[in-house]
């Protein structure tokens, strides 16, 4: 047959390449700027000085937390995915890209949702659910991006020149259609209005946590995992010049990893007040994990394994096999931790951050790395510009992933073990929970250390890469030959059934959205339907309107970056929080806020515990009540006056939600929100006359200007912290 002649589309992949680095860049100096924070909490003051009160929490350690994440998963890692993948789909299929057309709405729109990302949480506008903090509009248009996204993709298969579909190909169905239908179930929201950017998750409490850690959990695994996976059933062999070492291995990969990891979420809640029964499920298929992606790990280095002489020689493959060594520590660790025994030690802990790290900086960032210069060679047609250079960077990473994760491992154990230690009288060892951050703080310098050293090897790339670009030559469409269609009539009667497969694209898309699907469904729908597994408590009552604004505003901050709300089981925690949480205690929380890390102590018997002066203060300067603290200022909440526009439209939404109030509490809500609130100042003034007195020094000065106490933010947030935890000690 003829051969006719084709061009693949190498701008997009250009484009998207271009993307990566830039956002990699970006998202690896937020996390420095927030592990710098750590130890250094007067860093914002720093910088903008008096200006701080007036930043509206710009410089905010939790709204930088969620830009850090939010761009190294969405924007450093989900570009590379595109750059990867829209490289080795055409080639693979032997085609074109389906769309142009669509393949630069899916670039700009990608880019404008990261854009959208950094103004709306820097604002701090955030819905606080981790990895999916993006408020309502964003969503639509992650998942118009996404579809489109899958249009192009799904359209090139169906026009490729070839029967057979490689592994890589399964991958990237396999993700994409995971991470919709994850995107749209834990992303179900109700708008306070089709004018405001504030909503609230239809999901309440434990059903919401279970949720979100459905989700949470698969985002890493469908955008940090499977979508890395295909990359690397393309690139290494592709690099290495090496055959992929076993295809059935890698079958069996494929369907495992995407039936199981599904099922693992709850490993997140361990000793929550999550049912027991689905806490059990995540540790059961967690542990089941391990096989599947030690499959998958072997499978990629054993890959190299007729090419070790060139690994040691060529810095491209020395990131591969880095890499991929990394992804089976992650993913033998994560399965630990899901244990009773080591979950109870490292919940909560900077054992977790370690964990992610591990994922993100060395099986993410170094099959990037690997992918960016084998790709930039490629796509400018020359040779890189220094092997050196690559070399030194292979090195820093390697360097500062150890100064990096290693720090937060021996930190967590050692706060973990001081949480628990306990006096022959039976008394706390280290009651003040600000003892046991101190004493990691050496740790969170090392690891800064090891981030600074991490991002001079990414810059020494960076300067390779624009080397090598400039000695070498573009071509955007590249040119290639292939034969005009394929003729699918005719069939084996003696085809496997995965052969026969790996020729239908739709079938196989169908049958990995109900391998993802069987999971999801089966532990979720039993908490959102079954009243026995979220028992009611009479005396948990809806929050008051000022305590639902100050709830917001915890939420604006990202507070719950730091602060937990749900007291585990344990003997040391009852012993220094008070009696553990129950899944009664959350119904009207939407969203729920149990958090996942304890930079500070947790809040869930928070209400009661401190006068309302101490709260004000604390707000001010953390280290005016706790000498020593690591919490950054927030003294834009003392001068902010609390915005009360949308209450009313806030209490409509939750009464839709089922949350019991009623229209009394509607009619009433101005007079109720300004009684709670002259108490809470009278107390405040009570407790500590010298704030009065600054007080009415500022009405002096400002005047007309001046806004009451009783009317700032801070009174509202000072009502719901006063609030936690109240009903369960009534």
């Amino acid at each position: 047959m003829e051969l006719e002649t084709y061009y693949y589309n190498n701008r997009i992949v250009k484009a998207f390449l271009y993307a990566t680095i830039f956002w990699a860049t970006v998202g690896f100096f937020a996390g420095l700027v927030i592990a710098l924070m750590l130890f250094y909490p007067e860093f914002p003051e720093f910088l903008l000085g008096n200006k701080l009160r007036n930043s509206q929490g710009i410089m905010g350690f939790g709204r930088w937390r969620m830009l850090h994440t939010s761009t190294t998963v969405f924007a450093f890692v989900g570009n590379v995915i595109f750059t990867g993948s829209y490289y080795s789909l055409q080639r693979l299929l032997k085609t074109r890209i389906f769309s142009d057309s669509l393949s630069w709405i899916h670039f700009w729109g990608w880019q404008i949702f990261i854009l959208s990302t950094w103004i709306t949480f820097l604002l701090g506008i955030n819905t606080s659910k981790e990895y999916a903090e993006h408020e309502w509009p964003i969503d639509i248009l992650i998942f118009f991006i996404w579809i489109v996204y899958g249009i192009n993709m799904i359209g090139s298969i169906l026009k490729r020149k070839i029967k057979h579909l490689y592994v890589s190909v399964w991958f990237f169905l396999g993700t994409w259609v995971a991470v919709a239908m994850l995107h749209i179930f834990n992303n179900l929201e109700l708008p306070i209005s089709l004018i405001s950017f504030k909503s609230y998750s239809i999901y309440a409490g434990v059903q919401d946590a279970l949720m979100q850690w459905w989700y949470g959990h698969n985002a890493v695994a469908f955008i940090l995992t499977t979508p890395i996976l295909g990359l690397m059933y393309y690139f290494v062999p592709k690099a290495s010049n090496q055959p992929i070492f076993s295809y059935k291995l890698s079958i069996i990969h494929f369907w495992s990893l995407i039936f199981i990891y599904i099922w693992a979420g709850p490993h997140h809640l361990m000793y929550t007040s999550l049912p027991n029964w689905a806490q059990m499920l995540g540790t059961i298929f967690s542990i089941m994990l391990i096989a599947p992606s030690w499959g998958g790990m072997l499978n990629g280095l054993l890959t190299l394994r007729g090419a070790w002489k060139k690994v040691k020689k060529d810095p491209i493959l020395k990131f591969f096999a880095v890499g991929i060594t990394c992804y089976g520590m992650a993913t033998f660790e994560g399965p630990m931790l899901a244990t009773k025994t080591l979950n109870s030690i490292g919940h909560f802990t900077d054992w977790v951050i370690a964990h992610v790290h591990l994922g993100t900086l060395g099986w993410n960032g170094f099959m990037a790395f690997g992918i960016i210069y084998w790709l930039t060679q490629k796509l400018w047609n020359t040779k890189l510009y220094s092997i050196l250079l690559a070399n030194i960077h292979f090195f820093l990473g390697i360097l500062g992933i150890i100064l990096y994760v290693f720090p937060m491992y021996f930190g967590s154990v050692l706060q973990s073990e001081m949480w628990k230690k306990f006096n022959p009288d039976g008394t706390l060892t280290y009651k003040n929970f600000l003892d046991t951050v101190l004493s990691i703080i050496p740790f969170y310098k090392i690891r800064f250390i090891g981030g600074i050293i991490y991002f001079i090897g990414f810059i020494l790339m960076i300067y390779n890469i624009v080397k090598t670009i400039k000695k070498g030559y573009f071509l955007n469409d590249e040119f290639f030959q292939g034969i005009p269609f394929y003729d699918n009539s005719h069939n084996n009667k003696n085809e496997k059934f995965h052969s026969w497969l790996e020729q239908r694209p739709i079938q196989l898309t169908i049958l990995s959205f109900i391998a993802v699907a069987i999971g999801g469904f089966i532990e979720i729908i039993p908490t959102l339907v079954i009243k026995s597994n979220v028992p009611t408590i009479n005396s948990v009552k809806p929050y008051k309107a000022l305590e639902l604004e100050g709830r917001d505003l915890f939420v604006r901050e990202g507070c719950n970056a730091c602060h937990s709300a749900q007291v585990r089981p344990f003997r040391d925690e009852v012993v220094r929080y008070g009696e553990y949480s129950k899944a009664g205690e959350f119904v009207y929380d939407h969203p729920f806020l149990w958090g996942s890390k304890r930079t500070g102590p947790d809040l869930a018997r928070e209400g009661g515990k401190n006068p309302n002066s101490w709260h004000y203060k604390h707000m001010h300067n953390p280290r005016s009540t706790s000498p020593g603290s690591i919490m950054p200022r927030y003294p834009w909440l003392i001068y902010n006056k609390l915005d009360r526009s949308n209450t009313e439209k806030k209490i409509k939404a939750m009464i839709k939600l089922g949350v019991p109030y009623t229209s009394v509490d509607i009619k009433n809500l101005n007079h109720d929100m300004d009684f709670q609130a002259n108490k809470i100042v009278s107390d405040i003034y009570n407790e500590y006359p010298e704030i009065k007195k600054e007080i009415d020094l500022q009405k002096v000065k400002e005047k007309e200007k001046f806004i009451p106490l009783e009317k700032r933010e801070v009174i509202a947030l000072i009502s719901y912290l006063q609030r936690l935890g109240i009903d369960i000690k009534s």
